[in-house]
């Protein structure tokens, strides 16, 4: 078997990335598609792979970076020809590991008044944490299992949640690589973006603020209409009401940035077990908890405020908690 010395295609953008500090640089727009691009043809080495993730995982993304690889993987997944499928795309990817997952009650509450939320995530891939799937499990909620059952079930529910491994295969393969690699990867980052159905409005939830800007200046790049990012608990799209939350947002290509302030002036303590049955005892009235209350309705407030609600943040949390106190409470009893 002859070898031979001609340089792999994809060589180029881990030169560019790994030179040292000197040479090195970030990767143009046009170049990160074009590297994403690749990696979800299937056309680079795994050592490639694993190299070119984490030389980018160390610098940190920009917000050019960032953009094309959402730009790679939504063509991937043929969004461009794809109509709009709901209203609110709402991401899900961190797991939660010090209070339950309180947002799945916002996102439910919205889906009650005619607002069509499709969520979509991976779990498992973190050790310890609570992840969406298991906790709409103890709901007794159907994830969908392809993108024209999401889009069935929002028409029939409003409400649909779809695993990343059935939005792009290879991305779920890419975040699974945590353990191995004992570090997340910008696929954590990119597919907070990916809004596989095309919704008007999008919302985030991210861990290191330092994110919270990259986010929300790829989305105006990307030319999302209306897109919100918040340091949420957990890393979730989800408020946390006991700290003043910074939501930053981009608005028919115009930044805005506001300050949510803190509800309580003490914080509460964590969960001792996180048990996804008390997502049911809070719904169905049964269990009184303020922090839990506080953080479904102040989430649910955001995302009203960002699809026009509300015209401020005291009629958004006065329609969070109108509508929170007129909720079906029967909803999750057995059939």
């Amino acid at each position: 078997m002859s070898l031979t010395t001609a340089e792999h295609p994809f060589a180029e953008f881990i030169k560019i990335l790994g030179k040292g500090k000197k040479g090195a640089r970030d990767l143009t727009q046009d170049e990160a598609y074009r590297a994403m691009h690749m990696i979800l043809a299937g056309q680079v080495e795994p050592i490639q792979l694993g190299a070119f993730l984490m030389l980018v995982r160390i610098k940190e993304e920009t917000q050019e970076e960032l953009a094309g690889f959402v730009q790679a993987a939504r063509e991937n997944i043929g969004c461009q020809q794809r109509p709009v499928g709901a209203d609110l795309d709402w991401s899900s990817y961190a797991g939660k590991r010090r209070h339950l997952p309180w947002f799945l009650l916002s996102s439910l509450l919205l889906a009650e008044n005619d607002i069509k939320v499709f969520m979509h995530g991976a779990g498992g891939h973190t050790q310890g944490r609570l992840y969406t799937e298991t906790a709409l499990a103890a709901l007794g909620l159907k994830p969908a299992a392809s993108l024209t059952e999401a889009q069935q079930q929002l028409q029939t529910r409003s409400f649909s949640y779809l695993s990343l491994e059935h939005v792009c295969r290879p991305l779920f393969d890419m975040i699974n690589l945590r353990p191995v690699m004992g570090l997340r990867s910008p696929v954590h980052t990119l597919v907070r973006l990916l809004n596989p159905l095309n919704a008007p409005h999008s919302i985030q939830g991210i861990f290191h603020p330092s994110y919270r800007q990259v986010h929300q200046n790829a989305a105006l790049i990307l030319q999302q209409p209306h897109m919100a990012v918040l340091k949420g608990e957990g890393g979730e799209t989800e408020r946390n009401p006991d700290v003043e939350c910074l939501v930053q947002s981009v608005h028919e290509g115009e930044l805005q940035d506001e300050v949510w302030p803190a509800l309580f002036a003490r914080r509460h303590m964590k969960a001792e077990l996180l048990d996804p049955l008390l997502l049911k005892q809070v719904w169905q009235g049964t269990l009184d908890d303020e922090f839990a209350e506080a953080s479904i309705t102040g989430t649910a407030a955001i995302a009203l405020r960002l699809m026009n609600k509300a015209k401020d943040q005291e009629q958004a949390h006065a329609l969070a908690s109108h509508l929170w106190q007129a909720r079906d409470r029967s909803r999750f009893d057995e059939p």
